[in-house]
């Protein structure tokens, strides 16, 4: 198992940190790591963040932390944040493209799916783990009936998910749960108030 990979299912968690402009990657992944959320999905839809993640040296100035690319739809993107340095790739949704250009490289993707089919299809792509999105619209219980037929495929719902009902998402059968602005907005990304994103990593890690 990749290094991405088991800190997101040790950690029941992976943080997504959509924000609207380049930001420092390392003091942010390094306060979720702090706080308790080791892994982390940048995403494509962040202006230049593959660069910032390029640069960004988490190894030395995040020790533990592990970085992932989230929105990932095409082959380019997916070998573009490989380049970079993505230690895993998450998709919105089924990409075959994007699973082939990731097996070619070793690098687990968690591919978005919703119905039974997609969830067939990801895992018949190779996904190491599928993405339940948008989790809110079904609630845990469909993770519970997804689990009927799927007894063994690895769940992580995205979307709606907060330190108040994290723990039902994981109680229903899911692996690990995506943890979004409920611990990083882009407001606090912005202001660099990397404190305060630590302080609500440990509380949504607690909640778990």
């Amino acid at each position: 198992m990749s290094a991405g990979m088991r800190a997101i299912l040790e950690d029941r968690a992976v943080t997504v940190v959509r924000a609207p402009d380049r930001f420092d990657v390392a003091a942010l992944v390094g306060a979720l790591a702090r706080g308790g959320l080791r892994a982390v999905e940048l995403t494509l839809t962040t202006p230049d963040i593959l660069a910032a993640l390029a640069e960004a040296n988490v190894a030395e100035r995040a020790p533990g932390a592990v970085v992932g690319v989230g929105t990932v739809l095409t082959a380019a993107d997916a070998d573009a944040a490989i380049d970079a340095g993505a230690q895993f790739l998450v998709t919105p949704a089924i990409r075959e493209a994007v699973a082939a250009a990731a097996a070619a490289r070793n690098i687990p993707v968690v591919m978005g799916a919703f119905t039974p089919t997609e969830v067939l299809t990801a895992v018949e792509l190779g996904a190491a783990a599928v993405k339940i999105f948008p989790a809110r619209a079904n609630g845990p219980a469909y993770l519970r009936d997804l689990h009927g037929p799927f007894p063994e495929v690895t769940l992580i719902p995205s979307g709606g998910i907060n330190a108040e009902n994290a723990a039902e998402f994981l109680a229903a059968g899911a692996a690990a749960v995506t943890a979004g602005t409920d611990v990083v907005t882009p407001a606090l990304v912005a202001a660099g108030r990397w404190d305060e994103i630590e302080a609500r990593a440990a509380k949504f890690a607690a909640a778990i």
